[in-house]
């Protein structure tokens, strides 16, 4: 499943603050730019049923999930809300091993290569370098030449349009964007524009 979305823009929208209201035109605005992943983080206000919202709105169209699970009962919570995405800020290999029993996508947060490994050998899809700020490219660099080739590996934390140049090269698979994307407050337009500014940025380094 991971890869069906991952394949037409491996670009990860991380909603911090994201309200219901604002759910579904924020959703439809980040499709309309090219975004086909996005996550709530669970410490959003009615973070559940803006992810029901979602699932609704965007259906099969987009990869819909939640950021910032730390808990098994969490997973049950966003399955039951129609998410198909678990993204948890740690590689808590329970985590990876219960979203993948019920049939969803993992893709923890690491930062370290031992993080990693023990994520993927759990059945992690894929893995989020979190904080990217914690990190570099280099250290990029270095962890795939010692990663299978395919590993799917996306910074996230202070990503922008001009930086991502320098993580591709490094090896970068996609990215998790969230402040520089969205932040509370945000009109639809400039959601979108800002979205789309990413979008372009990738597109230019393909």
């Amino acid at each position: 499943m991971w890869e069906q979305y991952s394949r037409t823009l491996p670009l990860v929208a991380v909603l911090q603050g994201l309200t219901q209201q604002q759910a579904v035109p924020v959703g439809e605005a980040l499709y309309d730019a090219g975004l086909r992943i996005i996550e709530v983080p669970l410490d959003a206000p009615d973070a559940l049923q803006s992810i029901v919202l979602l699932d609704r709105a965007l259906g099969e169209r987009c990869l819909i999930g939640a950021a910032g699970v730390i808990r098994l009962q969490q997973i049950r919570d966003v399955a039951h809300a129609g998410g198909r995405l678990i993204a948890s800020p740690h590689g808590d290999t329970r985590l990876v091993q219960a979203s993948k029993a019920a049939g969803l996508v993992s893709a923890p947060g690491v930062t370290t290569l031992t993080e990693a490994f023990a994520a993927l050998n759990a059945g992690a899809d894929s893995l989020a370098l979190l904080p990217a700020q914690q990190l570099s490219p280099t250290v990029l660099q270095a962890w795939r030449a010692m990663l299978p080739a395919d590993v799917s590996l996306l910074p996230t934390g202070g990503i922008t349009p001009d930086n991502m140049a320098e993580w591709r090269t490094a090896g970068a698979s996609g990215f998790g964007l969230n402040a520089a994307l969205y932040r509370p407050g945000m009109s639809v337009e400039e959601v979108k524009a800002s979205a789309e500014r990413f979008v372009g940025a990738w597109r230019e380094g393909s």
